[in-house]
């Protein structure tokens, strides 16, 4: 069996436009949620970012010198369709038509996400966010927009970044949800309605741009039972059939779980699954699986009181697991996940599997002259690149690609600056914008060997 990836395996990039982007009031953009959020003590407001909006030339070339021939962004809703179900805005849609011509000028494959967290704050004010399926319509709308626009020169396409999120109680951080008491109907309404978009694009994408690819997305949550202890097995299983398998079965188009279907009827929220939509989620099928991964968790069943529901389970169970090292920000270090996770795609859905998202984030300054010597950074990936490749060739895998996060620095999912992933340094910190200079770590030149050896030279 040949060791050798395949070749246009995709090695790329993959960022948020709120992380990146900055101009938050320019090119006819509206507000989003994020740009009303006020900068504390360890967090950034939103209004710069790292300025790509301004300088993603600089980072596009940073990203060909280092042989990457995939990004994968997000359009901003707000900058498209500043009221998120009005008119559209045409100077926002021709920076992402020039943003997507000089990434394919640089031989780098563009990948489209439609959303990444940053409701457009009219609807957020007016609807609630994805608690009202008024939001779902709007999406899609704007979402077949996009692919009218730019179907043409993307070819991979996503709808929702980590879409399992909107299953768990992050879900109120990220929805566009402003007010109400976070209850678990309010949840599946917004579970739903994510998935229902989800569905209605994957089939507009199949029936008016043959061969391009539309795939779902999960912060895959590989949670170990804390002991051999059956409760504690059984909880790590309903919590992974709630928050990973259940979408899965959507996106390989079987619908939903009948576990999580019992746990909808018997809590009476029957009424937001309308039968139309039931009997179109097995119509529509994915064309490949990606996830992001970072670390792997661990649950002690002990913790979680009773009646509590499964998707809230990690909130009390979640522990250390003594066999992992962690990061300063205790995410558990874990490449055999990662493999398991790939794996595991590949066996039960015989879709290519995508891992889209994975790095190490870590608290870096930089002394204005010397390199940052970030073997840590270089450890992490090749250890992960490393289970990937066993995936592949040991455990039969079909992968597309390795994707990295945020790997030219930016704001953290929190807006704190000083949690940095890239191999190229933003010289910025929360409260202090400095000149914005990209400087190359040392992990740089590592992973500019390893794309151009396409995985040989590790």
């Amino acid at each position: 069996m040949t060791k050798k990836l395949p070749d246009g395996f995709l090695w790329g990039n993959s960022v948020s436009s709120m992380q990146t982007e900055g101009a938050w009031n320019e090119g006819g953009k509206g507000k989003s949620v994020y740009d009303i959020r006020e900068a504390s003590e360890f967090a950034s407001d939103w209004k710069v970012a790292t300025d790509s909006y301004h300088r993603y030339r600089e980072d596009f070339d940073h990203m060909q010198n280092l042989g990457m021939n995939c990004y994968r962004f997000q359009i901003a809703w707000s900058r498209v369709c500043p009221q998120g179900d009005g008119e559209f805005n045409e100077e926002g849609i021709a920076f992402y038509d020039r943003f997507i011509n000089d990434l394919i000028a640089r031989g780098i494959e563009p990948m489209v996400c439609l959303y990444h967290f940053d409701m457009p704050l009219a609807l957020a004010e007016k609807y609630n966010g994805f608690t009202d399926r008024r939001v779902m319509e709007a999406f899609v709308r704007y979402g077949k927009q996009m692919i009218d626009r730019f179907g043409d020169r993307v070819k991979y396409w996503l709808s929702f970044n980590e879409q399992n999120i909107f299953h768990m109680p992050e879900a109120f951080k990220v929805a566009g949800y402003l007010q109400g008491d976070q209850t678990l109907r309010e949840l599946y309404l917004i579970q739903h309605h994510t998935m229902m978009a989800h569905v209605y694009l994957t089939r507009y994408l199949h029936e008016t741009r043959p061969g391009k690819l539309f795939g779902g997305m999960l912060a895959h949550q590989l949670v170990y039972p804390a002991t051999c202890k059956p409760r504690d097995i059984f909880c790590a299983q309903q919590y992974d059939e709630f928050l990973n398998q259940n979408l899965l079965r959507v996106y390989a188009g079987e619908g939903y779980s009948p576990e999580v279907l019992a746990v909808v009827k018997r809590e009476g929220f029957e009424d937001i699954y309308r039968e139309d939509d039931l009997a179109l989620l097995p119509t529509v099928k994915n064309d490949f699986m990606a996830f992001s991964y970072y670390a792997s968790r661990t649950l002690d069943s002990d913790a979680i009181p009773e009646n509590t529901p499964v998707n809230y389970y990690l909130l009390h169970g979640d522990k250390p697991n003594p066999w992992l090292k962690a990061t300063e920000w205790n995410w558990q270090i874990d490449p055999l996940g990662f493999r398991t996770i790939i794996t595991r795609y590949y066996n039960d859905w015989r879709l290519p599997v995508f891992p889209i998202e994975n790095g190490i984030g870590v608290i870096e300054s930089w002394d204005g002259v010397n390199m940052i010597e970030d073997d840590y950074r270089i450890d992490y990936h090749r250890e992960h690149i490393n289970a990937m490749k066993a995936a592949i060739f040991e455990d039969g895998a079909q992968v597309i690609g390795y994707l990295g996060w945020g790997l030219i620095d930016i704001l953290s999912s929190q807006g704190d600056m000083r949690k940095r992933y890239g191999v190229v340094y933003v010289n910025r910190e929360n409260h202090d914008l400095k000149d914005l200079k990209r400087v190359p770590k040392k992990s740089y030149a590592w992973l500019q060997q390893v794309i151009h050896s396409n995985g040989e030279k590790m």
